[in-house]
């Protein structure tokens, strides 16, 4: 068995003396684990950072065995190291993949979106917005999509302000009544690519967290969300002068 694909780090985890356990999100494999042959060399290591573009080709003499990858770098991201934003989010968008993508399960929409985003991040400090956008396409790729067009109780799509936190549709200022202090709210960043101040960003993240926690971690058994994505939100609020 084996196969050529390309592939993003998420991580690299020692095994014996000189290997690791490589786990990658491939285009067309899913997330993916193998062992990688003296990956802990000076020259492998500095290949198998998270976020690195990478070719792999997977090899096992049967398909159900964890297997072994050859791997060459296709695109480093090292730049993402240098900065502590940067870095955290790196290590939200690789800890929220491993957490909740199964293996082995093919998902080459998100692995196109996070490549594009990953590259967005090194690219300059202005990506929280395409981050929040990413959670929210993780959670339809998931099968957890919100439907924010348009009022669940109207059919309208002017006046939305809220979110019920059972259905994820959007409801309208108007429809929500007594009910409004229930519903989740509705931040102009979840609907809208224009630039958005950081509150109404980290105001999206709360939304997007609800569900992650709600729908995705609960069907995962009610598993805890990585940690990493709290210390990112605790950084971008820090930066809008929230605090920690």
């Amino acid at each position: 068995m084996d196969w050529r694909d390309q592939g993003i780090v998420l991580s690299a985890k020692p095994h014996g003396e000189t290997s690791v356990i490589l786990d990658a999100l491939t285009a067309s494999h899913g997330r993916h684990s193998g062992i990688v042959r003296g990956g802990r060399s000076k020259r492998n290591a500095a290949t198998l950072q998270p976020g690195t573009l990478v070719d792999l080709t997977w090899r096992a003499r049967l398909e159900s065995h964890l297997g072994s990858f050859s791997v060459e770098p296709l695109r480093a991201r090292s730049a993402l190291m240098t900065d502590r934003l940067s870095l955290e989010g790196l290590n939200a968008v690789t800890a929220l993949l491993s957490f909740s993508l199964a293996e082995r399960e093919t998902h080459p929409k998100v692995f196109k979106l996070t490549d594009a985003m990953l590259d967005q991040m090194q690219s300059g400090p202005d990506w929280a917005l395409d981050y929040l956008h990413w959670e929210l396409f993780l959670l339809e790729d998931l099968g957890f999509g919100l439907q924010l067009d348009r009022c669940a109780v109207t059919g309208m799509s002017d006046d939305l302000a809220f979110i019920s936190p059972r259905t994820g549709r959007a409801v309208s200022r108007s429809a929500a009544g007594e009910w409004a202090a229930r519903l989740l709210p509705l931040p102009s960043s979840l609907i809208s690519d224009d630039p958005a101040p950081t509150d109404d960003i980290l105001t999206g993240l709360s939304v997007t967290g609800y569900f992650l926690k709600h729908m995705v971690a609960g069907d995962l058994g009610n598993r805890t969300l990585p940690d990493a994505r709290q210390r990112l939100i605790d950084t971008l609020s820090r930066g809008a002068g929230g605090g920690a």
